[in-house]
């Protein structure tokens, strides 16, 4: 949400008109201190829990509720869905709800035409990986009764390795549906080849989770081979076809003719982070899995919070080439000629 409100902060300074292309009913669209204050106050929800959960562990009196003290991340997530989907106009009803129907969109893929908006909350969602496994560690957590022997038994279960797998591909799946959706709609081949960069990746998800699960030589062959194509296949995608950018042939060399920033050199660290912040993917198959100051559930936190930073970055400037280039085919100007011309 911090990377939203940035993006909307840049977009509104360089005069992209996001609210426009993503089809946002004009005075509901969210700035970015209302993004701000809504992330703020989720932190402190969340901060709240974590120093309620540390006191009741260690105060005499309450440490023995042991079962009643797991409960209280189980409610953060309770209070955070009904939040979601409370139907009263408070907390940014349109907003809200505007999110639950691009979500609805995404996972009733292609069933229904795609707009922007779904395709690009579903990019949002093939970063938030690590979240969905979090999810399905509480359904196992708290639906098996763990969380009252306070025991974590969900590794050694052969249900919970499957979805493992499933829930990691289910975004890049959605995805993957969309292109074809939109290849049968417009008869467009470059949805083709964006759905085989998809499978692409949906091969390297699969053999990053079989190398974590399972390890051994042949699966780390596997997924360092599937994973470094992957990464190539997406890091030129992000670079040549989302942002438009590597043109040799224009007037701001190995960059666009249109750039809403003034200073070009952001565009050259924009490619180079994005490079770098997707080489930290394969940390898990090159074995940088534990660090001697770092637990490892702490680096898998690190890593998931670096790809959301990327995904933030490839926002702002997949946005600006939509609204510069009109890449996607919709219907987004620089600006509009006057006097209009009727023919």
């Amino acid at each position: 949400m911090v990377m939203y409100a940035a993006n909307i902060y840049f977009w509104r300074r360089y005069r992209i008109n996001y609210s426009f292309i993503f089809g946002f009913k004009k005075g509901t669209e969210l700035g970015y201190r209302e993004v701000l204050l809504l992330s703020s106050g989720l932190s402190v929800l969340m901060m709240a829990g974590i120093v309620s959960n540390l006191d009741m562990d260690m105060d005499p009196k309450t440490k023995s509720y042991k079962a009643l003290t797991e409960l209280v991340p189980l409610g953060l997530v309770v209070v955070v869905i009904c939040i979601t989907f409370c139907p009263f106009n408070v907390i940014y009803r349109s907003s809200r709800f505007f999110l639950i129907q691009c979500a609805f969109h995404c996972i009733c893929a292609p069933f229904y035409k795609e707009t922007l908006t779904d395709f690009f909350l579903a990019d949002q969602l093939t970063s938030q990986v690590q979240a969905f496994r979090s999810l399905e560690f509480y359904i196992c957590y708290y639906g098996w009764g763990d969380f009252r022997r306070r025991t974590d038994k969900c590794n050694e279960s052969k249900v919970f390795e499957v979805f493992y797998y499933i829930v990691a591909v289910i975004p890049y799946w959605m995805r993957f549906l969309q292109c074809l959706r939109r290849l049968y709609s417009e008869r467009d081949k470059m949805q083709g080849f964006n759905g085989l960069k998809y499978f692409s990746t949906i091969i390297a998800v699969v053999a990053r989770t079989g190398h974590e699960l399972r390890r051994g030589f042949t699966w780390k062959i596997i997924a360092a081979t599937s994973s470094g194509v992957a990464m190539v296949i997406n890091t030129y995608w992000d670079l040549v076809i989302d942002w438009g950018l590597l043109r040799r042939n224009t007037k701001n060399s190995w960059l666009r003719d249109k750039l809403a920033i003034p200073n070009r050199s952001i565009y050259f660290v924009a490619m180079v982070l994005n490079v770098i912040l997707r080489l930290a993917w394969m940390q898990n198959i090159l074995g940088f899995r534990e660090a001697p100051f770092l637990h490892r559930t702490a680096l898998t936190a690190i890593v998931a919070i670096l790809e959301i930073i990327r995904r933030g970055i490839w926002n702002f400037f997949r946005l600006e080439n939509e609204h510069l280039n009109n890449v996607g085919k919709y219907r987004a100007f620089k600006s509009v000629p006057l006097p209009f011309n009727h023919d």
